[in-house]
């Protein structure tokens, strides 16, 4: 079975950023190559409504077929709520809760974010993965981009 990765808004901007495109563009590399499937979610959607262009543009080039979608639910709002409730992160960051609440109830493999403030940060993974378990969600792993493709020599 091929590996789930629910991508935020940051991963697909990721793709035309100087710092992050390299690794980005190795990450879309492994859903062309039928490696991995991205889950995304109708948040994403509406987060990319107010991105550039090429930006907003870059997911209607690829099938369908590449992708997972996943529509934000009350329990998601519910569990994103908990994660601000606790001071995991402030309440400015609901939208990542949102994102890493959709990623957990979805059981996703992993998370992929260049957002290294609010989400790949490792003391915000262990106040999510805190909530996660004390509620009876299993424990969400988070990286970046960079974590998740191969640079040869394996």
């Amino acid at each position: 079975m091929k590996q789930r990765i629910y991508i935020d808004t940051s991963v697909v901007g990721g793709y035309f950023d100087e710092e992050f495109k390299e690794a980005t563009k190795k990450l879309f590399e492994r859903v062309n190559n039928n490696e991995i499937i991205f889950v995304v979610s109708d948040l994403l959607d509406l987060e990319l409504i107010n991105a550039p262009q090429e930006v907003r543009a870059h997911l209607l080039n690829y099938s369908a077929d590449k992708f997972q979608r996943v529509e934000l639910t009350e329990e998601a709002v519910l569990l994103a709520d908990t994660y601000i409730e606790e001071k995991v992160v402030g309440k400015t960051s609901v939208e990542d809760c949102r994102h890493i609440a959709l990623a957990t109830i979805n059981k996703v493999d992993v998370l992929a974010s260049w957002n290294f403030k609010h989400i790949v940060n490792l003391d915000k993974i262990k106040g999510y993965n805190s909530v996660n378990l004390r509620l009876g969600y299993s424990m969400i792993e988070i990286r970046s981009p960079k974590d998740l493709v191969n640079y040869g020599n394996e």
